[in-house]
């Protein structure tokens, strides 16, 4: 256990996600049964730089394991981009004799702690929180559990629709550059079709599936389409079926919903291991490393690697969707 580290900062950035305020309590804890004072910073990089800081204890994290959001804010920063703004930073921190941090967020966080830490001798480790499921070196990212849930629920309801209609639903779901959503979504609903950002479809393909099904007598109405497919977004997909097809369809975009929430069960011991493992990954040494769990264990993952190694979709479970949805 290092001696030099006394009082430790926790902050979150990026987007936010259910599950954050989990990880912060576990961060918070943990750092007061070692002894150690825990800081607070608000708005993330941003709060960083104008010195939002805040001294936290037990009390301060009592009843928040369930909130959705996050208590300590978020914020992008521009200037934090800039060496001006790092060494704002770093002055910052100095001035609160902060010894380390724990950076709760997602690739932009990572690359932001990276950077900083190139440059100025202050460890941090991160906790990979986001819904996108996107980050490389851990299955699972705080939130990513509750987004599909609450993506799961929305289109059961939407269901309910659909199938006393007859109609063609496409629901959208969030995943500019990942398919994670989409893909755990539509098999949790059993989706006829799932569009993802990692797939060149051809929407003839598409469309021929749709007859052939039609043919067959089999109720296909629901098609998730993550937000950064290729075609295009759900309401691109409609509106060429429309034109070309004359096939009429509803478009339902669940945005926003799918960031909000009490976080699901999963997230919460997931946010308390991650935040517990960050306090004790700083005591034995460790730097510029992000925390994450494969297949149960405990891992730790150089922030270059997690940056630049891009996560990929289990294309079992792409053949696996394909094959249920015939």
């Amino acid at each position: 256990m290092s001696k030099s580290i006394k009082r430790i900062a926790v902050f979150t950035s990026g987007g936010d996600a259910p599950g954050m305020n989990a990880a912060v309590r576990a961060v918070v804890r943990t750092a007061g049964y070692y002894d150690l004072h825990v800081y607070g910073i608000y708005e993330g990089y941003e709060g960083m730089i104008q010195g939002k800081i805040k001294r936290l204890d037990n009390s301060d994290v009592a009843n928040i394991i369930h909130a959705g959001g996050t208590r300590l804010k978020t914020a992008r920063s521009e200037e934090f981009r800039k060496p001006e703004g790092r060494e704002m930073a770093y002055d910052t921190l100095m001035a609160h004799e902060i010894d380390a941090c724990v950076a709760i967020g997602g690739n932009g966080t990572y690359t932001g702690a990276k950077i900083f830490t190139e440059t100025y001798d202050i460890p941090f480790v991160g906790i990979p929180g986001t819904i996108d499921n996107d980050i490389y070196g851990t299955d699972y990212t705080i939130g990513f559990d509750t987004a599909i849930n609450t993506a799961v629920e929305a289109i059961d309801k939407i269901r309910d629709t659909a199938d006393s209609h007859n109609r063609l639903f496409f629901i959208e779901v969030m995943g500019r550059h990942a398919g994670y959503i989409a893909l755990h979504t539509g098999i949790g609903t059993g989706a006829g079709f799932i569009f993802l950002p990692e797939t060149d479809t051809d929407l003839e393909y598409f469309v021929k599936q749709l007859q052939r099904s039609t043919r067959r007598k089999k109720l296909f109405n629901m098609v998730v389409v993550a937000e950064g497919n290729k075609n295009g977004n759900a309401m691109d997909i409609a509106a060429y079926l429309e034109k070309n097809h004359n096939i009429l369809s509803k478009v339902t975009i669940i945005g926003h919903l799918q960031r909000g929430g009490s976080p699901s069960a999963f997230d919460r011991v997931l946010a308390s291991r991650l935040g517990y493992n960050a306090v004790k990954a700083l005591l034995e040494g460790h730097t510029n490393v992000a925390l994450g769990i494969e297949n149960g264990k405990n891992k730790l993952t150089p922030f270059e690697e997690a940056i630049s190694t891009q996560k990929e979709l289990n294309q079992d479970l792409i053949k696996m969707s394909e094959i249920l949805s015939l």
